[in-house]
């Protein structure tokens, strides 16, 4: 590693390089080269992810979280088939109106061994494994289910927020299937929001663009998710059928207190307003952040100020009964369910 801190001449030329490295020792780590290699390698695999130009020999925590994965993998794989997933769904309140208009559909799993699994430890392992296409459609297919229900019941045009991955987005199936899941449960496509993540867009080659104006011309309503934690480019946004963007819980966290959150917060407002997208701030706890966020003319949020994550069958009664006075954005009871 350290030689390859020095530039290397070639013809001239100065090159600079550098190297990575993981290790595996025998017999402690494994007896055959096939076991010490994959060792190894995971232990490379770590100092990339320190930022490499390193060295690092596998060791028991990597070990440990190997065991882990390996476990977790295993249990996820017959997850679906076993009805372990679960949905809960946070309500998105218009500022303006003070009333909730929809919800974001949100990803659980209870698993019998492990208890409570967090979407951040299994979601990205579904991704990798390519386990999360059917499960994402089996949340687009119950997401629907249940706002169908909803409308219906409340005679209301709520709309459902759910996210979808990028390994799902960019299956060949993926128009089709969310075509069919609409005319399934009667919605029209102004009736679901998909939320990508900026990541979707890295090194893209036109694909996700002609993906989106598909959906678009069904009304399908797509959304930038957790807005400013990834790589997007302005210029990106523009030239994107894209209908809303949603400011990250990372930037509403410290308002307004923290000049510079409020800065960013407030240019994030302007320039997604600017470019004729709708705002929706996420994290949403305390009324001085609402305050704020109605002063910076902030479409809707969502957060633990007006609701946690609920089942789908407690959202109704609230989405009926509950409005938000926006003078002290604080929860109040209606008296009208109107």
């Amino acid at each position: 590693v350290k030689a390859f801190t020095s530039a290397i001449d070639i013809q001239g030329q100065q090159m600079h390089t550098s190297i990575t490295v993981g290790g595996a020792l025998a017999p402690l780590d494994g007896r055959d080269a096939d076991t010490l290699l994959r060792c190894a390698d995971t232990a490379r695999s770590h100092a990339k992810a320190e930022g490499g130009s390193t060295c690092r020999f596998y060791d028991e925590s990597m070990r440990r979280r190997a065991l882990e994965t390996a476990q977790l993998d295993n249990l996820l794989r017959g997850a679906l088939e076993r009805n372990e997933f679960a949905l809960a769904y946070q309500p998105v309140v218009d500022l303006a109106s003070g009333r909730p208009i929809g919800a974001e559909a949100l990803l659980r799993w209870n698993s019998p061994v492990l208890g409570p699994v967090s979407p951040d430890r299994f979601i990205q392992l579904a991704e990798e494994t390519s386990l999360i296409v059917p499960i994402g459609e089996w949340v687009l297919e119950q997401a629907c289910r249940e706002l169908s229900a909803w409308r219906e019941m409340l005679n209301l045009p709520l709309h459902m927020a759910i996210n979808v991955s990028s390994r799902q987005f960019h299956d060949y199936r993926f128009v089709d299937r969310v075509q069919t899941i609409l005319q399934n449960h009667e919605l029209p496509g102004d009736a679901i929001v998909l939320e990508l993540t900026e990541r979707l867009f890295l090194g893209d080659d036109g694909t996700s663009v002609e993906v989106m104006r598909e959906l678009a011309e069904q009304g399908v309503r797509i959304a930038i998710d957790d807005f400013g934690t990834g790589y997007s480019s302005l210029g990106v946004l523009k030239h994107m059928p894209i209908d809303t963007l949603k400011i990250d819980r990372l930037f509403i966290r410290n308002t307004p207190d923290d000049g510079d959150a409020q800065a960013i917060a407030k240019a994030m407002i302007v320039m997604a307003h600017g470019l004729g997208l709708h705002v929706v701030a996420e994290g949403v706890e305390t009324p001085a952040q609402c305050r704020f966020l109605l002063e910076q003319g902030c479409d809707e949020v969502q957060g633990h100020l007006y609701s946690p994550p609920l089942p789908g069958d407690e959202v109704p009664a609230l989405m009926a009964r509950r409005t938000i006075d926006v003078r002290y954005c604080a929860p109040t009871w209606a008296s009208s369910t109107k």
